[in-house]
């Protein structure tokens, strides 16, 4: 087996082996908790830019099937693991994960101690990293991530979004959900058009005039990756929307971005929250769900208090960060986590359904 490396920026770095693509790759560390899939999670753009360590041990061992995949391809940076297997043993996959790494050329390393790994960066926070097989020195490894720039700051949704517009769902559909596409994970489509809508998705430069144009009875925003502090022309034009009306539902990304349009402030989160295991407290209902998240960025919580236009719903339990909001003055909601799950539980799917009584009470008007 090749030998590749997982450096950090002081150029200290740990030795394992290679298990997907030969190369080198950059990118925010960050962690999943996940024990199951894996493939939902490498091929969800929010992940772009990232180097993903998976907690769980043993990665790869029911194989891929690319029905399953979350977008057209691998979107992690690289990933680090500890067990890989090379074979897959669930019937009816498409194929081992090694294999479909390689294809898509991505840089994977296993046989490191990931649980000591996630340890650490629960206590070091968010940091640049590079994954490699080639024989580089600390130096040269050290300087190459010098000139990598913070996930803070960054704007990579344009870059996962669709170029161009597509439908999902049946034509003659009661109703039509135009989908704001900063990296969307095909699922949140799909259980759009299982609830009886025609959901057409939207590039990311997309304006309010085209879901005007579309016909479109409610918005949906979508998730993505990098910093949502800095998508000031998708905030104004989700404040558009608002002010015409238009039911807006906002997941993850779209949930900062409707805060922004609210008038709440992002902050860069100290090692954020990924995996399928997250509890949060819907404060409307008193319920509790377990929940699918994906996030490095979070809403001000100290903003919410007293706010005039934003009011806080749901909680996350493990340190109360913002899992929820809803306007006050417009008919429009939001949640950080994923209610389309995808791999996760399916406690949070009711959410789609609340969209829809939103789109006959805006159609009722």
């Amino acid at each position: 087996m090749k030998a590749a490396r997982l450096y950090f920026p002081d150029g200290t770095f740990a030795e394992g082996h290679s298990v997907g693509a030969e190369g080198t790759a950059v990118g925010e560390l960050c962690f999943n908790t996940g024990m199951t899939g894996y493939q939902e999670v490498f091929t969800d753009p929010s992940y772009r830019g990232q180097v993903m360590v998976t907690a769980n041990v043993h990665i790869g061992n029911y194989g891929i099937r690319l029905s399953e995949s979350e977008s057209p391809g691998v979107q992690i940076a690289a990933l680090v693991c500890r067990e890989f297997s090379s074979t897959g043993s669930r019937y009816g996959a498409d194929g081992n994960l090694g294999t479909w790494l390689q294809e898509q050329g991505v840089v994977a390393i296993a046989g490191l101690d990931t649980r000591a790994l996630v340890s650490n960066m629960r206590d070091l926070g968010p940091t640049n990293v590079l994954v490699t097989t080639e024989d580089l020195s600390p130096e040269q490894a050290r300087q190459q991530l010098a000139s990598v720039p913070s996930m803070e700051g960054l704007e990579l949704s344009s870059s996962v979004s669709t170029q161009t517009s597509y439908d999902v769902g049946q034509p003659d559909a009661t109703f039509r959900v135009a989908l704001w596409d900063f990296g969307t994970k095909r699922s949140i489509a799909s259980l759009m058009a299982e609830e009886g809508c025609l959901v057409r998705v939207f590039p990311y430069n997309s304006t309010p005039a085209d879901f005007k144009a579309f016909g479109a009875h409610g918005l949906l925003l979508s998730n993505g990756p990098g910093d949502p502090g800095v998508m000031n022309a998708p905030v104004e034009g989700i404040r558009a929307a608002l002010k015409e009306g238009l039911p807006v539902f906002g997941i993850c990304m779209g949930h900062q971005l409707l805060g922004r349009a609210l008038g709440l402030e992002t902050h860069k989160m100290h090692h954020g929250h990924r995996g399928i295991n997250h509890p949060v407290k819907n404060l409307e209902t008193g319920h509790c769900e377990i929940t699918a998240q994906n996030h490095g960025f979070a809403l001000k919580r100290e903003d919410l208090d007293q706010h005039p236009e934003a009011l806080l719903t749901h909680v996350n339990l493990n340190d109360g960060t913002v899992e929820g909001i809803r306007a006050r003055n417009f008919n429009a909601f939001s949640v950080q986590y994923h209610p389309e799950a995808a791999a996760g539980p399916w406690d949070s799917r009711y959410l789609f359904r609340q969209f829809v009584e939103r789109l006959k009470d805006g159609a009722s008007r």
